[in-house]
């Protein structure tokens, strides 16, 4: 029910909005002139290989056609099909401004959904029109658009490119850094070997060296013990093999 009703709403809202464009039709002065009214159709939906002289030709058996604008694809898918190899330059979407936007609704409402090429060898043949009327719009607001997506990609653009400077920047720093840390420490192992510093023993390193000097006094004591008796031996042979 709440949905019946908020489309109810929504085709009351378009209706008055039609009743106004229409007033803005009406008499302009005594003569009874009609003031006519340009409309833009935006089209959602752009096949490959598709230019502007195309979107003329198809349209302009309809009604006049004056400015037409095709709003090319983002570069970098430009730069991956160039890598790819297709130099084939492509479009998203477009604007289309007729003369008479009495023109411009009956165009939009009748095309919509339905082939762009009317012969069957036609290379638009399976594409489907993809219209829709914009109500109010003039071509200051799409200049206006154009020119604010410019300017916030340029933003972005610049966005990007100072983070990949603060990048290499800090990149840069890092690999500095580790330089004067390398040398610092050569030159602290350089600084090291070339003082005549003793560093203080510990006091296992002081036990472990009065333990090996003992050692050595006891395995001297014991070898001058051994040469004087040895030595005893030989004098005490000699006095006897004299004797005898």
């Amino acid at each position: 029910m709440c949905e019946v009703m908020e489309s109810k709403e929504g085709e009351a809202v378009e209706n008055k909005e039609e009743e106004e464009e229409d007033a803005e039709l009406g008499l302009s002065g005594q003569d009874g002139a009609k003031k006519v009214l340009p409309g833009i159709i935006y089209l959602g939906h752009i096949p490959p290989r598709f230019r502007p002289r195309h979107v003329r030709n198809l349209l302009s058996g309809y009604g006049e056609v004056g400015r037409i604008f095709l709003q090319p694809e983002e570069p970098f898918i430009r730069k991956k099909k160039k890598k790819a190899g297709s130099n084939a330059k492509n479009f998203t979407e477009g604007w289309v401004e007729f003369r008479d936007k009495r023109v411009a609704k009956l165009v939009a409402a009748s095309l919509h959904n339905t082939p762009m090429g009317v012969r069957k060898r036609s290379r638009f043949h399976h594409d489907l029109w993809n219209m829709k009327y914009l109500h109010r719009f003039k071509w200051t607001h799409l200049s206006e658009r154009l020119a604010y997506e410019r300017q916030v990609r340029q933003q972005r653009m610049r966005a990007e490119v100072s983070q990949a400077k603060r990048e290499t920047n800090f990149y840069l720093q890092n690999v500095e850094k580790s330089k004067r840390f390398s040398k610092r420490d050569s030159r602290g192992e350089q600084e090291a070997k070339s003082w005549g510093f003793v560093q203080r023993r510990t006091e296992e390193e002081i036990q472990t060296s009065k333990g090996g000097k003992l050692l050595k006094r006891q395995l001297a004591r014991a070898a001058e013990i051994q040469e004087k008796s040895q030595s005893n031996r030989s004098l005490l042979a000699k006095i006897f093999n004299a004797q005898q």
